[in-house]
């Protein structure tokens, strides 16, 4: 498709929280829209204040759990003309594995892992022709907390998993496009105040010391780590040396796990 001479951004999950705020803000940027949603009302509200600032919106009614909808999404995604893509869409399921619906759980991953690929896919040639574009994929900082131990923390075994794919991918994406003019991020906030803690329509109440960003803050940190190239970002994290020593113990791991012999932990077991 032709490309106009304004960029487009297609956002999922685009009627609330993180998803709306970012459809706001590149609207005042400059973008035309692609808004994804379940819901058709709430998206097109937002279109129509959208198009009173001068923008062009899309509104694609679709849920990225099921197949037909995440095709029909992945279609105009692969029209050629998407400058930048948000994935966002997501949901929480806090509960014990044990306790999740088998169903609820896959639904989640077709979400938050199958829906991330293949728009990614459908954008990226076109991208990567053209020599510019960006894609952001909303993850979470929960992607981290596989070893964190705290009482506050929900149980989320699907979600956290759900979101450590959303940050590998990103960063081996990343490398195989560095150079190509094509940016890719992984945001990673913590609490933020949007409707995704609610529970059955209902605000969850949050934990008095956890601190809550506001969205606007997440999109703003996002789009300024696009500029300086952040491909993990983390909007409220102070210290990027945490990160990069992150990766550095990663690589000891790896390089230290690459021996042909059996450890001797489980020789000893072996021997026994």
């Amino acid at each position: 498709m032709q490309q106009t001479s304004r960029p487009l951004a297609l956002v999922t999950g685009a009627s609330s929280g993180i998803g709306c705020t970012f459809a706001e803000r590149l609207a005042r940027d400059g973008y035309d829209l692609i808004l994804v949603a379940r819901r058709k009302d709430r998206p097109a509200e937002l279109a129509r204040q959208l198009e009173k600032n001068g923008a062009k919106v899309e509104v694609l009614v679709a849920d990225l759990s099921k197949p037909d909808g995440l095709a029909t999404v992945e279609r105009r995604a692969g029209g050629g003309d998407v400058t930048m893509l948000v994935n966002n869409a997501g949901f929480q399921n806090y509960k014990p594995f044990v306790e999740l619906g088998p169903d609820a759980a896959e639904d989640q991953i077709r979400v938050q892992v199958t829906a991330v690929l293949r728009l990614s896919r459908a954008v990226l040639p076109a991208m990567l022709a053209r020599g510019s574009g960006a894609i952001v994929n909303v993850s979470s900082m929960l992607a981290f907390s596989a070893g964190v131990d705290k009482s506050f923390m929900p149980k989320r075994a699907t979600y956290a998993a759900t979101k450590a794919f959303v940050n590998v991918f990103t960063e081996l994406l990343a490398s195989e496009v560095a150079g190509s003019g094509v940016k890719v991020q992984a945001l990673c906030p913590g609490v933020v105040r949007t409707e995704f803690h609610d529970v059955d329509g209902k605000p969850a109440s949050v934990r008095p010391n956890v601190p809550v960003m506001e969205p606007q803050d997440v999109v703003e940190a996002s789009l300024a780590a696009l500029a300086l190239g952040d491909v993990i970002c983390s909007p409220s994290l102070t210290d990027r040396g945490l990160i990069e020593r992150e990766g550095d113990g990663r690589q000891t791991l790896f390089d230290a796990s690459r021996g042909a012999e059996l450890a001797p932990r489980y020789a000893a077991k072996r021997a026994t």
